[in-house]
């Protein structure tokens, strides 16, 4: 998976198409990844001793890897990833600007 934490990216496909933001967390074995306010759920939580009240919760759920793309670190739009080979050390580069990506 050639995607990281931390990246900032763009919803290509589903129902969030077109959102943008920061990956959480990074599923490499299921191919997906969690996007900081894209792909919002609302979670009830049930009463219990520690909670003494029910509530609702919103969180991120995971989109498959497939549904996003690296935005492209000069334009902002979005790009594939390139990986090259500089000084013995892989870097992923965008295809879109030829710029690296950090």
């Amino acid at each position: 998976m050639k995607l990281k934490k931390g990246d900032k990216i763009i919803v290509i496909a589903g129902k969030n198409r077109g959102a943008s933001g920061t990956i959480a967390h990074v599923l490499p074995k299921k191919n997906r990844v969690t996007i900081d306010g894209v792909n919002m759920v609302k979670k009830h939580r049930k009463a219990s001793a520690q909670n003494r009240t029910g509530q609702i919760i919103e969180k991120p759920m995971s989109i498959h890897a497939s549904n996003v793309m690296l935005a492209d670190p000069k334009g902002g739009k979005p790009t594939r990833i390139r990986i090259e080979r500089k000084e013995g050390v892989r870097v992923r580069v965008a295809v879109v600007s030829g710029q690296e990506v950090k």
